[in-house]
């Protein structure tokens, strides 16, 4: 009878869906192991010499989500010195149907490229655009091993050069018919309105930036510089590393290409070859992939800070998991008549070209951002630079009309470009606050007459000076000051100046751009950019011409010609001399207007 039940059709069936199951397992466990990626650590690596044609690999990256995928790839060849002397590229053919469709993809930059189980490489080059079957250059492993290993140092520090220049250490901007391009980490901008990124994108561009709003953040206010822990990032994770991060983010987004305990490196090509840095390293999550037969782009969420970027180098960046890097704080507020405040926070990176660009950007966003902030009539910026409790820049300035906008924001940022640009100290503002104020009213005024009582006066008399104006569409009004002769000015030809207050710095012997070799130390460059008249209203003065004698940041009018020949032979940098007018009385006329007038009328003192 058992026997007869284990050769009956039923047992048979049962047997055949066993089988079939078995197979099924077993080749579904054969599949997941080569498709397993390999372990994290430690790292084995394949030297290009053992690399062939024909060979076939995996590339791991996240196409959406956190989550790395596989897709694979083949070995075409190796171009030895490609990148100059040493530095080769292996080129490979995206075999992977999801690739081939849209080729090497802005935000792969740094996808680990594994054959026999080691790392050969990471995805960093497109061959060429346009190309009818998809290949890609892999920056070898070795050289990310280089950049692994170089040791933290300060950051690199570029030079102060003007901001409509690109400045050195930044890469330049490769040729459209380039061979090998390197997939730069598209920068996402998050947390401007649309017109204001597109308002400052060739402002960014200039920098070596390639900036789009298309993307976000999942964190809203300044990040915790010191996370509770190493995110759990491996090979072919997601990662970001940004310039800016809080309620505005700018991000470039790449692929983690090995993780060695808490030493991480990605993106297989330079962000923008700024040597020894500190940048936040950031978590990043994949929206999904946009692409184009011109360049495919992942659109990413910048998130929260994992540790710190150290090298961003030809190869690679690479870093360390755990704290952020040090951070200026940023505040823009917006300031209206009425109890509403809009205050904007972000922490920028210590970048003498960068930061004020993100800074200006803020307050563009602060007041588009905001229903009080209607710029018909001016604006008044005020802005605080604070190095250390003692240590601080402050500076006001007032901007009449719509108009005006543009012109005020880019005196702000080259101002705030110059205030960054320390040559003394390598120290950086801990905080910078601004503040934006509306007006109600134009501040702009028209000077109808100026004239005074007599153009000669006897010493120890008084002579009044009368002053006209007409406020923007307003009435118009007058009013007399009265003018003090004192008694050392005797037997002197003089001039009563009115103008605005940076005029009058001018003719004051006080340079629009102060040479670093005239000064010598962070106090007395920071004494220097204090050292100026406001910017509202006008100065009404009583000068004298003179020949200034200047030590630092200090003038002494007339010196004897013996000591200005032996001052200046042992420094003539430090100690110059130039004509000049010195104030011998001063007054700060209409404050809260503008004016553009200069007038100077001669006053003669008798005796």
């Amino acid at each position: 009878m058992p026997v007869a039940q284990f050769s009956s059709p039923t047992f048979f069936r049962a047997l055949g869906v066993v089988r079939r199951l078995l197979v099924a397992a077993f080749f579904s466990l054969t599949v997941g192991a080569l498709c397993a990626q390999p372990a994290s650590a430690p790292v084995a690596t394949i030297p290009i010499d053992e690399l062939r044609p024909g060979q076939r690999g995996q590339v791991w990256t996240v196409f959406r989500g956190t989550e790395p995928e596989p897709f694979e790839v083949e070995v075409t060849g190796v171009v030895r010195n490609a990148l100059g002397p040493g530095k080769s590229l292996i080129i490979c053919q995206l075999t992977d149907s999801r690739v081939q469709n849209m080729g090497a993809v802005a935000g792969m930059s740094g996808s680990p490229l594994y054959i026999d189980g080691r790392l050969a490489g990471a995805l960093s080059y497109q061959i060429q655009r346009f190309e009818t079957v998809r290949h890609a250059g892999f920056t070898p492993a070795a050289d990310l091993t280089e950049v692994r290993d170089k040791p933290d140092l300060a950051p690199s520090r570029p030079p102060a050069v003007p901001l409509t220049s690109v400045p050195y250490p930044l890469t330049p901007r490769p040729s459209p018919l380039s061979a090998y391009q390197p997939l730069r980490p598209v920068f996402t901008l998050s947390g401007l309105a649309p017109v204001v990124a597109d308002l400052f994108a060739p402002r960014f561009t200039a920098l070596g930036l390639d900036v789009t709003s298309l993307g976000g953040s999942t964190s809203g206010a300044p990040v915790d510089n010191h996370p509770p822990g190493p995110a759990p990032l491996r090979a072919g994770s997601a990662i970001a590393v940004a310039l800016a991060t809080g309620d505005i983010t700018l991000a470039g987004t790449g692929t983690v290409s090995r993780v060695d305990g808490t030493r991480v490196t990605a993106f297989g090509h330079p962000m923008l070859s700024l040597g020894n840095v500190e940048l936040p390293m950031c978590a990043a999550e994949i929206v999904t992939i946009l692409p184009s037969n011109l360049q495919s782009v992942k659109i990413a969420n910048t998130g929260s800070v994992l540790g710190t970027i150290t090298q961003d180098r030809l190869s690679a960046v690479s870093g360390t998991l755990g704290a952020g890097p040090a951070m200026i704080a940023v505040e823009v507020s917006v300031a209206p008549n009425s109890p509403t405040r809009r205050t904007l926070r972000f922490q920028v990176a210590r970048h003498t070209q960068v930061t004020p660009a993100l800074i200006a950007a803020g307050v563009t966003q602060a007041i588009v951002g905001s229903n009080d902030g209607a710029l018909a009539s001016g604006f008044r910026i005020t802005s605080n630079i604070r190095f250390s409790p003692t240590q601080h820049l402050a500076a006001r300035s007032l901007h009449a009309g719509p108009q005006a906008f543009t012109q005020g924001l880019n005196q702000f940022v080259q101002s705030l470009a110059q205030d960054l640009q320390n040559p003394y100290e390598k120290t950086f503002p801990s905080a910078i606050n601004v503040t934006i104020e509306p007006l109600s009213a134009n501040p702009a005024v028209t000077i109808d007459l100026f004239q005074l009582s007599r153009a000669s006066a006897r010493a120890g008399d008084m002579i009044t000076a009368t002053l006209a104006w007409r406020d923007f569409q307003g009435e118009a009004q007058r009013e007399i000051i009265t003018l003090p002769i004192n008694a050392a000015w005797a037997g002197k030809n003089l001039e009563v100046i009115l103008a605005p207050g940076t005029a009058l710095d001018e003719l004051a012997g006080r340079p629009s751009v102060i040479a670093a070799a005239s000064l010598r130390s962070f106090d007395s460059y920071l004494s220097a950019m204090r050292d100026d008249r406001p910017r509202d209203g006008l100065s009404l003065a009583i000068v004298e011409k003179s020949t200034l004698f200047s030590d630092e940041t200090a003038s002494t009018p007339e010196i004897p010609g013996s000591i200005e020949r032996i001052a200046r032979a042992a420094d003539e940098a430090r100690f110059q001399t130039r004509s000049a007018v010195v104030p011998l009385y001063e007054r700060h006329l209409l404050p809260g207007k503008l004016a553009t007038v200069m007038i100077r009328r001669p006053l003669r003192v008798t005796d």
